[in-house]
């Protein structure tokens, strides 16, 4: 072999250069590999979340009120419609009347979706035609159901009516409403031409 003919001190050089390269190797592939790493962590981040992609599609909030199975604020998706927001708050009830609302007309945030209820007119020639003109509720007979129905009062405040007419007796009057917790001037004169005493 080649190391029998050589002398012992240049076998021993030999050795000790052979060392010294394999070490300044070592040392080179380390740092490549130290230097490399942050690359492909990089890499397998954005991979997970790509730049510029939002993380959740921001939500509108519609008020609906009317004829629904469960009035008050819904919250939808971008580009939601109408219908989205009836089906939302619970269905239409059987007295609402659909056909005066467009369920393909798209919602804006903020927005109020009024549905309204059926009406049928019993007097002369118009007996069981239905119509569209909005029934009063009369605060002093209504029901749980009907009151949850007004604009702005859900079934919270449809409770409190119905409480305050059984310790007070029967509202007199449409401004009686302004006694009750929840409801105040505003509300008021919103239902001012949707109530009855």
């Amino acid at each position: 072999m080649i190391f029998e003919k050589l002398p012992r001190r240049h076998t021993a050089i030999l050795l000790i250069v052979g060392v010294c390269v394999l070490g300044l190797v070592g040392k080179r592939l380390a740092a490549t590999g130290t230097a490399r790493a942050p690359a492909a962590q990089a890499l397998s981040l954005s991979d997970v979340q790509p730049s510029g992609q939002a993380v959740s599609a921001p939500a509108l909030i519609v008020y609906v009120v009317g004829a629904v199975r469960h009035a008050g604020l819904v919250r939808l998706p971008e580009g939601a419609r109408v219908a989205d927001a009836v089906e939302r708050a619970g269905g239409p009830t059987r007295r609402a009347d659909l056909a005066l609302v467009n369920l393909a007309a798209p919602v804006a945030d903020g927005q109020q979706v009024i549905v309204p209820r059926r009406v049928v007119i019993a007097s002369g020639e118009a007996a069981g035609v239905t119509a569209s003109v909005p029934a009063k509720v009369s605060l002093g007979s209504a029901t749980l159901d009907q009151l949850d129905e007004l604009p702005g009062i859900g079934p919270v405040t449809a409770q409190k009516i119905l409480d305050w007419r059984q310790s007070h007796g029967p509202l007199r009057s449409v401004e009686d409403l302004d006694a009750i917790p929840g409801i105040g001037p505003a509300r008021v004169e919103q239902l001012r031409d949707l109530v009855t005493p």
